[in-house]
């Protein structure tokens, strides 16, 4: 990171200057456990016409009125900081600019909702926890699910047990036997589209630091502690999780522990970025030209 001062329409920690992406496509980060799972998800019959008709019935309109009623939108005025890291994230990832909320709500957490019109909500326990940078890589993470053509899966993801849950009730319980199936592939597909949206993250932020320290927050992060979190531990501990890819029964035991998981653990996604930064990143960024906004 140089000294240079930082350009006020970057996220306010940067003292670097960040680099575009232009013609960047999702192909060139897309990781392959996620092409593997969205090529078996296309390959279930109607699939895609299905979800897609029940968002535009229902979910997706619901959603956006929740959001609109109850959260702020995150404008020019309203956040500021949080404005330009949105604007950052489209400007480098090459995406058009989506409505962002901020709701309350003390677990750290970010999503995007909506299928024609996405867009992008944050909690306020996520703002609290981290800091500028870290928030920078979260946002990246979430505009990488709309670069990535997620959202439609996505959205599907988090409520598909509670749609099966009324299939079920309509059903006397026999669609929620049908359709087990599909919530555990969505689950799966989830978890690899995150893989993903990291990799699009870090190229964002252009720097490991923040994503590192990201995963070790959402692993156990505290805002009082904060300044008692430490990077080599937390490597440490990542290593540890790679040992236990070794042994077939712990292989066995991460793979029940994950099967209902939205998200693949934080020690997990913070191994395959690490891996990916000393391989594909730099790749992605050689073959793009050095375009500073």
């Amino acid at each position: 990171m140089t000294d240079e001062p930082t350009d006020p329409s970057e996220p306010s920690t940067k003292k670097r200057k960040l680099r575009l992406l232009p013609g960047l496509s999702v192909d060139e980060f897309r990781h392959p456990l996620d092409q593997r799972a969205t090529d078996a998800l296309k390959r279930i019959p109607g699939l895609d016409k299905a979800m897609a008709k029940l968002l535009e019935i229902g979910l997706e309109r619901l959603f956006y009125i929740d959001n609109v009623a109850s959260n702020l939108r995150v404008t020019p005025k309203m956040f500021p900081r949080l404005h330009r890291s949105l604007l950052w994230a489209t400007k480098i990832l090459d995406v058009a600019e989506p409505e962002m909320y901020v709701t309350v709500d003390p677990v750290p957490n970010a999503w995007t909702y909506g299928h024609t019109k996405p867009f992008i909500t944050v909690t306020s326990g996520l703002i609290d926890m981290m800091t500028d940078e870290e928030l920078f890589f979260v946002i990246g993470h979430e505009v990488g699910h709309i670069k990535g053509g997620h959202v439609l899966y996505g959205t599907m993801a988090r409520n598909i047990a509670a749609v099966v849950a009324l299939i079920g009730q309509a059903t006397l319980g026999i669609g929620s036997l049908l359709f087990q199936g599909l919530v555990v592939g969505l689950l799966e597909w989830f978890r690899c589209a995150e893989l993903t949206c990291d990799r699009a993250a870090l190229l964002c932020v252009q720097d490991l630091e923040p994503a590192r320290d990201t995963f070790m927050k959402l692993a156990g992060g505290t805002t009082r502690l904060a300044a008692e979190m430490d990077r080599e531990e937390f490597l440490r501990q990542i290593l540890e999780y790679e040992e236990v890819d070794r042994s077939t029964l712990d292989r066995a035991y991460k793979l029940l522990l994950t099967v209902n998981r939205s998200h693949p653990f934080a020690m997990q996604r913070a191994k395959e970025l690490e891996t990916w930064f000393g391989s594909g990143y730099e790749d992605v960024m050689a073959r793009h030209p050095t375009s500073n906004a």
